[in-house]
């Protein structure tokens, strides 16, 4: 039930921060889900554009490669938000920091109604990939914060699912509009913002759950590890790396793939592909990371090896079939690669640090996403599309192997998954 922020009680161990203006403030509960409507909103504007990069380069006459150089651009509006804004959740306050994330979210959707060329684009690009910047870390903070004792690891399940469904559902929507509306390069963008404003109205009346000082001070400070999460860290962060690239090649390439080598020109394929990618993957995190318990990590490695193997064998029989089955058993894999490794390093991490813990762990995630993607890129114009496809599954199957490699070689603990999620 609602209440006044001015009159709110704050829970043991959750304190409220107390302000003069009044407002309405959701329980905890209620809360909670909120917050996690408002991340999955926040992510399915960021992989909109997936299947309209084909329809952007006919549109405003641009070079094939754009769409990857495009991706890579949102990657590194991402990269810059975690630095700068990865902590201010622990100074400013969940709350405020989700806001701004919102705003920024809202603006990248005008930007693209805008657009009529490159410039705005980019712009579009950059605060989506602010947004999702922002939003990351702290959505994942509050829902931990939110979810109360006891109950960090689904608070991190709901974290993953929610943002791997909306990347999921964002590249479908924008398919199936591209494919059936009228005016695809305009509608899709209406629809997010609408959710966008829907979101800031949630997020308005969610508890704040950290104590926010009375002149709090935006401290840029790089990504900062506590000794006793860094085993942990570490192990998460190859394996993610291995796993967030996976989905860098699938979200940034999947249109042209299937039109230059399986001669498939439907966007709504395209977002199909896309979409089955994050299914599997919030398949994974929901279902099978909790049966699997300290399993998880390595089955997820395993996943991606031979969704890698699957990826590079429909690329060279240009089989249409074998890329949807690597779409399946490599976002299983890179499902459970995050559920696992999030947990680690949130659950592991004192309060204060847990914002900043979750950043650092997505910064090195949206680094996997951006820098192979380039490299990938740049190659498919030298070597062709199929040529560099196929080396960039190898090299994603080799970093797994080696994450696998420590996991077996018992070189750090495994996190502790509950029997069942």
């Amino acid at each position: 039930m609602a209440q006044s922020e001015s009159n709110a009680r704050p829970s043991a161990g959750h304190p409220v921060a107390v302000t003069a203006r009044r407002r309405p403030v959701a329980s905890r509960a209620a809360a909670f889900w909120l917050v996690a409507m408002a991340l999955a909103a926040t992510m399915l504007g960021t992989t909109l554009p997936t299947p309209l990069y084909v329809l952007f380069e006919q549109r405003f006459g641009l070079a094939t490669f754009m769409g990857t150089v495009i991706f890579a651009i949102y990657a590194a509006g991402v990269l810059v938000a975690l630095l700068v804004l990865g902590q201010a959740s622990d100074a400013f306050g969940r709350r405020r920091v989700l806001l701004v994330g919102l705003v920024f979210a809202g603006l990248s959707a005008v930007a693209f109604l805008l657009a009529h060329g490159l410039p705005l684009l980019i712009v579009g690009r950059v605060l989506s990939g602010l947004a999702a910047g922002v939003f990351t870390g702290t959505a994942t903070a509050a829902l931990v914060d939110l979810a109360g004792a006891g109950r960090a690891r689904q608070a991190t399940m709901v974290a993953t699912g929610s943002s791997m469904g909306g990347l999921g559902l964002g590249a479908l929507l924008a398919g199936i509009l591209a494919q059936f509306a009228p005016l695809p390069l305009r509608l899709t963008f209406w629809v997010d913002l609408g959710l966008v404003l829907l979101a800031i109205l949630a997020v308005r009346v969610i508890p704040e759950t950290v104590d926010v000082p009375e002149q709090p001070r935006l401290r840029i400070r790089r990504p900062n590890v506590p000794a006793q999460v860094r085993p942990a860290f570490l192990r998460a962060a190859v394996a993610g790396f291995a796993g967030f690239a996976v989905l860098g090649l699938f979200t940034a390439v999947t249109p042209s793939f299937l039109l230059d080598l399986l001669h498939e020109p439907s966007h709504a394929l395209s977002g199909a592909l896309v979409f089955t990618l994050f299914a599997a993957s919030a398949l994974g995190q929901v279902a099978l990371a909790g049966p699997l318990g300290q399993r998880a990590m390595a089955a997820g490695c395993g996943g991606l090896i031979v969704g890698m193997g699957l990826l590079t064998a429909g690329l060279a029989a240009a089989s249409l079939a074998l890329v949807f089955a690597a779409a399946v058993v490599a976002g299983i894999g890179q499902g459970l690669c995050m559920r696992a490794g999030l947990e680690a390093v949130t659950t592991g991490a004192p309060a204060q640090h847990r914002a900043g813990v979750a950043s650092a762990f997505f910064l090195v995630m949206y680094t996997a996403i951006s820098l192979p993607v380039i490299g990938d890129g740049l190659a498919a114009n030298r070597l062709g599309l199929r040529t560099a496809g196929i080396a960039f599954t190898l090299a994603a199957a080799a970093v797994a192997t080696l994450a696998l490699a420590t996991l077996i070689g018992g070189r750090s603990p495994q996190p502790s998954l509950p029997a069942r999620a």
